[in-house]
């Protein structure tokens, strides 16, 4: 009985260890793949048959003007969308978390729709809009679209950082003579940041590499992924591997970089060296 026992964990343990090879193999096998091609020396299309190592297509990227100009585009748009749309949205989901005015109940259930609404039903609709309203589409068709489907993220991040938020640490502050604005940025805001730097990574990842709503508004500026879609048609060059293998660099860095705990490191060596400056003085 033990044995049959022993034999049907192990079963079930390969069977799980097969499982999820599989998923880690269909996730990660088309990111090796692009890295992989991105130092392939191959200089006939379609590009996929290997022709040696080569680092030609990193040197072509940089004399690629319009590739770089996408990932320029791409870049202003999402940060600028990030800084306005987690703005907009911490103070908005302040605001709903703390008054309560006619028509909340009907703002709070508006805000769901560019959640779970489709991106091409909305990339249309703010099109008909841009058209009825004169909104010229380009750079600033584009943020205005991608801070409408981002600020939604930003107030459901914030306002579940809200739940467990204390009001008493806000009326502490004011009862030792604290303004309520400094309040805000000194109490209010530390205690937020959380769920305001989570909303602020989901707006930066949801518009660096938005397709749909951003193909109907974008006019002459575009975008690195519209551009990589447009290069479909023709075959994708491996200058767009090349770039697309330092943005997977870049973001291993930064995670790297967080996760590790570098940052708390140099924070604490800061606060220690000017806790010991004050003391010499």
């Amino acid at each position: 009985m033990a044995i049959k026992r022993q034999t049907k964990h192990k079963l079930s343990r390969g069977t799980g260890i097969v499982f999820c090879a599989l998923i880690y193999a269909i996730l990660f096998l088309p990111i090796v793949i692009v890295v992989a091609n991105s130092f392939n020396g191959n200089t006939e299309k379609p590009y996929l048959s290997w022709g040696g190592f080569s680092l030609r297509w990193y040197v072509h990227l940089f004399q690629n003007g319009p590739l770089l100009a996408s990932f320029g585009n791409t870049m202003l748009l999402a940060i600028t969308t990030t800084v306005l749309a987690t703005a907009l949205g911490t103070l908005g989901a302040v605001g709903l978390y703390r008054y309560k005015f006619p028509g909340r109940n009907l703002i709070d259930s508006l805000l769901y729709i560019p959640v779970v609404i489709p991106e091409i039903v909305m990339g249309i609709s703010l099109l008909l809009v841009y058209v009825k309203v004169g909104v010229p589409r380009g750079m600033v068709g584009l943020i205005i679209a991608h801070v409408t489907f981002c600020v939604s993220f930003v107030i459901f991040n914030v306002r579940a950082r809200l739940d467990g938020y204390d009001p008493s640490l806000e009326e502490a502050s004011m009862d030792l003579g604290v303004n309520r604005l400094v309040t805000f940025f000194k109490v209010t805001l530390p205690m937020l940041a959380p769920g305001i730097a989570g909303g602020a990574l989901l707006s930066f990842t949801l518009s660096i590499d938005d397709v749909v709503v951003s193909y109907f508004v974008y006019g002459q500026d575009l975008t690195f992924p519209l551009k990589v879609m447009q290069s479909i048609k023709g075959g994708v060059v491996p200058d767009v591997n090349a770039l697309s293998t330092l943005i997977l660099l870049g973001t291993v860095l930064v995670v790297v970089i967080t996760q590790s705990g570098l940052i708390d490191k140099w924070r604490e060596r800061r606060a220690a060296a000017k806790l010991s400056q004050e003391r010499g003085r």
